[in-house]
């Protein structure tokens, strides 16, 4: 049986306190899609941003190097696409970053 401490003396869990505590646990897992995919999005906008510099009109890169970031851009865009469980969101490689 589960146990607390209650002013430093071990004390049983209720029927009621594991119930509670089983589905903040079914809850939890549940949630983990959703906490795995908001981790990998920030993550994604966070390069998005600091790549924005790259797409300006007055940037000095060349059109090729212009077009590598772009490329690189839509990469990261596209990243989400058919993910579906968490192990895929967990293990996504995020593109390389250009050189330019």
């Amino acid at each position: 049986m589960a146990h607390k401490i209650v002013n430093g003396i071990q004390v049983e869990l209720t029927a009621a306190e594991v119930t509670a505590m089983e589905e903040q646990a079914v809850a939890w897992e549940a949630g983990a899609y959703d906490r795995a995919m908001a981790d990998l999005r920030s993550n994604r906008n966070r390069l998005l941003a600091a790549s924005d510099w790259t797409q300006l009109t007055d940037t000095t890169l060349t059109s090729s190097e212009k077009s590598q970031w772009m490329n690189y851009r839509t990469e990261l865009r596209n990243l989400t696409n058919g993910i579906t469980t968490v192990e895929q969101a967990n293990n996504v490689a995020m593109p390389t970053i250009p050189n330019g």
